[in-house]
């Protein structure tokens, strides 16, 4: 499969019919932050029955080219009848140097086979070439297919909100997940 381009002009609010499926849930447990800190915890469980987040859910659904992602570029595979199957949208976040997957999607019918890695090199490629330090991307807690491949290809967990969505995600099992992708790592100082 090839990856190329999608202009702006051609792609901008096409949807991205994203579905996510999963028999599990990254469940997050916050303690109360005192003077002496506080714990938090985030534990792999199964869920009671599949957890399945549909387009028609969200008031805000995936689109390429959203008018807040000023210098996104997209880029994806392309049916011969010109049908998008599969697409990864980044854009850079400047104050901070970071290259941002603002959308990462692979059709049903091309789920392993490759394609999710082969964006995500392309992500790379980009992020190198723009002399970025890192990669971010979100996901929630219930996407643990999502969670898993970041984690494959190198993306460490960087932080969470826990009230992104609703004021009520960590019971909804759906908490935003921020992932980071290092290209020079300092080692941490503690």
């Amino acid at each position: 499969m090839e990856i190329v381009f999608l202009p702006k002009e051609k792609w901008k609010g096409t949807p991205i019919p994203m579905i996510t499926r999963s028999d599990s849930y990254y469940d997050i447990e916050l303690g109360p932050l005192n003077s002496e800190g506080c714990t938090v915890s985030i534990i792999r469980k199964s869920a009671d029955k599949d957890i399945v987040h549909t387009p028609e859910e969200y008031d805000f659904p995936d689109s390429l080219y959203q008018d807040h992602w000023e210098k996104a570029e997209a880029y994806g595979v392309v049916s011969d009848v010109g049908q998008m199957m599969a697409c990864i949208e980044v854009c850079p976040e400047e104050w901070s140097n970071r290259l941002m997957v603002t959308e990462l999607w692979v059709c049903d019918a091309l789920r392993g086979q490759g394609i999710g890695k082969l964006l995500m090199d392309k992500a790379k490629e980009i992020a190198v070439s723009q002399k970025r330090r890192a990669i971010i991307l979100e996901t929630q807690s219930c996407n643990t297919n999502a969670i898993g491949f970041y984690l494959h290809e190198g993306f460490e967990l960087i932080g969470f909100d826990t009230c992104c969505y609703t004021n009520d995600d960590i019971g909804k099992k759906e908490v935003r997940l921020n992932f980071g992708y290092f290209f020079h790592k300092e080692p941490r100082r503690w």
